[in-house]
Order: structure tokens, then sequence, then C-alpha cells
């Protein structure tokens, strides 16, 4: 049961309407003026005040502000690129309100049941902030305690996020963004829920068990709770400092960062929905720890057998199995228009797993992962009509858009079609969904509709 402080309150919601409308409210006013009056708005200008804005605020907005930056021209690319620049990081809450949190998760003798416990936060998000400690047996732990009014905040974001949407659709109707919003707001209520992110965190290390380049921490169920969530603490480094290693480091974790995020999809139907840099960090053996399992999705192994379809179906110029691919994933009323301008971003993605050669994973040196391609494709879509992408497209859009931006800022050369062929060579959906099945049911998580 919630506690007083974190229900959906009324007054909970009005003040977080009041500060974020602030940031919203300027937005719909310039954009108003500039299609109806003709005036004149610095985009460039207003993406970055509007990018300030969204980073001074802890709560879900940001998050969503940093996944639509990653979908395909979903916003105008003056305010994606601000705020794809978003990086979770506001401001931590103070001990008081610490030591309060602590004392409703684990009662008054909460304290006693840690060695020690650090007074400041390791690392502040936009959900919550992480605290190290150390257990009775000596362990060092990771305690990431969610701020308060978390599901106040969800809400009226996500009132605002409707806005936001309901802005760009009159401004240009290239996307409609009905299943977007639905998907994001699904996932950020559940990213609610510590005890769900617990049941992904040993969901991944079953998964990953044996993958000597990735690590996942070890969930301490005896002192997590709805709200708190308390793991064993993994040391690394900010992949940022590790990007200026020599080449074969570099492409080492590029080849671990692949095999994290891409193994368990392709054997389970799981995704890592939120590449974003704080949620892994570098050994120095270049393994990785992956953190932060709040933003999970499981596919129906069909949308999996899609994917490779799709792989198979540009590989050969199968426009037929391309279409089939794209209504599995479930795009609707497929043209030989929007096929075509489908297949502009999908070859764009697709393309370094479809060469056998050691290459980067994107030719330009554009320090936006897929910028161009992403312009080109939205000018298209507004000539043909639009699209309503699905909302299975989001997260799995969102892991390669991430991971190819991770991959450009390491330089990393790899033979990504080798990478890919080595887990998907025996694929059989039958096999995934029996596998994914006895998985789900060993971690408590429901099967995928």
């Amino acid at each position: 049961m919630a506690h007083d402080d974190e229900r959906a309150t009324l007054t909970g919601r009005v003040g977080r309407y009041a500060r974020v409308g602030r940031a919203v409210g300027g937005l719909a006013a310039r954009m108003a003026g500039e299609r109806y009056l003709g005036l004149s708005l610095d985009r460039g200008e207003h993406a970055e005040q509007l990018k300030t804005a969204l980073g001074g605020l802890k709560g879900p907005l940001m998050k969503v502000a940093q996944i639509l930056a990653t979908i395909p021209d979903a916003l105008p690319p003056e305010y994606a690129a601000q705020l794809s620049e978003l990086q979770s990081n506001a401001p931590s809450m103070g001990w008081p309100f610490v030591r309060r949190r602590m004392l409703a998760e684990l009662g008054p003798d909460w304290e006693a049941k840690f060695k020690t416990f650090e007074h400041v936060a390791s690392r502040a998000a936009s959900l919550g902030q992480v605290h190290k400690a150390t257990g009775r047996d000596g362990r060092a732990l990771a305690c990431k305690l969610q701020y308060p009014e978390m599901e106040s905040a969800v809400e009226a974001d996500l009132d605002q996020l409707r806005l936001i949407f309901g802005l760009f659709k009159r401004w240009d109707g290239a996307i409609d963004h009905t299943e977007v919003q639905q998907e994001l707001a699904d996932r950020l209520r559940e990213e609610l829920d510590y005890r769900r992110e617990a049941a992904h965190g040993r969901a991944y290390a079953a998964i990953l068990k044996g993958e000597e380049g990735v690590h996942v921490p070890e969930v301490v169920p005896a002192l997590s709770t709805g709200r708190l969530l308390i793991s064993t603490w993994l040391e690394g480094e900010p992949l940022v400092e590790f990007a200026a290693r020599d080449a074969k480091s570099r492409a080492a974790v590029a080849r671990n960062m692949f095999q994290a995020w891409y193994l368990p999809f392709y054997r389970y139907g799981v995704i890592h929905g939120d590449p974003h840099l704080g949620n892994y960090s570098v050994r120095k053996d270049g393994a990785v720890n992956l953190f932060d399992f709040g933003c999970v999705r499981i596919f129906h192994p069909r949308f999996v057998q899609g994917v490779i379809d799709l792989y198979h179906a540009l590989d050969t110029g199968d426009e037929e199995l391309a279409a089939h691919a794209y209504e599995t994933w479930g795009f609707k009323n497929i043209s030989r228009d929007l096929l075509r301008v489908l297949n502009i971003w999908a070859e764009y993605l697709y393309r370094p797993l479809l060469e056998d050669k050691v290459q980067r994973i994107q030719e330009s040196e554009s320090g936006r992962y897929g910028a161009s391609v992403a312009a080109k494709v939205h000018a298209e879509l507004r000539r043909i009509g639009g699209v309503k992408p699905p909302r299975e497209f989001v997260l799995m859009d969102r892991a390669a858009v991430g991971l190819g931006s991770v991959f450009l800022r390491l330089k990393a050369e790899v033979n990504w079609h080798r990478m890919l062929a080595g887990l998907i060579a025996d694929f059989d959906q039958e096999a995934l969904s029996r596998r994914q099945a006895k998985l789900l049911k060993s971690c408590g998580l429901p099967l995928p509709l």
C-alpha cells in the first residue's frame, strides 16, 4: 500500500501542474503565435530554454523528453537536439528527507540494518536517488530511494505530455503520437513499482548468467520494498572516461554493450529500454555493469520474429516480407509509399548489421546518431500524410538509437553483422516462447499480451 506522501493527491498534482506548466506553457503560446499569427520563433533558443526548465525538475517528464528525442523526428530537430542532452541528474534530496523515507520503508530501526549508510546520494536521477551503504554481512550496497509524491508527478506530467503531443500534432502532423503516448504512460507507471524492477533485475541476472562481459547487481529482497530497492554495489567507470582508451578496449566495451542489450531480446524477448549513460558503468577489463531495470519491455515472441523478418527482408530486398514484418510490429495500412519511407530508417539502422565487415556504427562524423536520416524520414512522412508508430516501436527504437549513440561516442569498430548472426542463427520462435515463459514465471512477471 502506498504511503500518504506518495498517493496521487490533488494537492500534489496541482503543485506539479504549476511547476511543469511554466515550462510547457511558453512553448504552447510561442508555437501558436508562429503557426497562426505569423510571429517568428527562434526554436533553437526556445528549445534550450525548455531543456533548462525541464532539467530543473525531478520526475518523469525529463525521462520522457529523453526518450522522445530518440524517436525519428517525433519532435522538431531543434528540440530533439536539446532534449537529448538531458541526463536525469537533478540535485539530490537532503539527509532529513532520506531519514524520513527510510524510516517509512524499513521502520524506526532501519539504521541498524546497515553497518554504514552514506548521507550524501551517490547519484540523483529523475525518479529517485542512490545512496551507498554497507550491509550487516559486509557487502557494499546500492540503496535506490524513490522521491516523494512521484505518483502525483507521473500523473501530472502525463497530462502535460498529452498537451505537448497535441501541440506538435497541430504544428506538424507527420507523427501521430497516440500509441507512443500510451506506451510511455504504461512504462512510467511501472517504473514507480520497485518490486517490479527487482523482478526485472532477477530476470536479467538469470539471462546474463555466464556472460563474462556483463554484470548485473544482485537484489537484496529482505531490505527492498515498493519504493526502496537495495542491491549489491558494482564498481566501474563512466563510459565518458573509458572513451579515451585504445581502439581494442573501446571495441570490447561496444561488444559487451551489444550483448547486454540484444542477447536478452533475441533469446527471451526482453529489452532494457533506457540505454542512458547513468544506467551502466565500465570495469577496468571492459566488462559492463548494467543498472536500473525500471524501464524494461517484454515483447511477445512474434514481435522478435518480426524484427528478424525485417532484417532478412532488407538483406534480400523482399518488400512483401518487409511489409509483413512492419505489420507484425504493429504498423497499420502500409502503402507502398509508407513502406518506402519506413525502409529509409530501417535500412539506416540495419546497414551495419547487414555488412560482413569491421566498421563504425555510422559513417558520418555527426555528433547525433541518425540525425540527418531522421530529418529525411520526417520530411517524407509529412509528404505522404504521416504515420502512427505502434507502441512496440518506442523502446525498441530507443534502444537502437541510444546504443548507436554509445557506439558513436566510443568510435568503436566492430563486425556488427557477426555479432547479430551469433544471436539469431538458430532462432526459433517457439523455443523463445518456452524460454520466456519459464523465465517470467520464475521471476513473478506476467507474460506479454
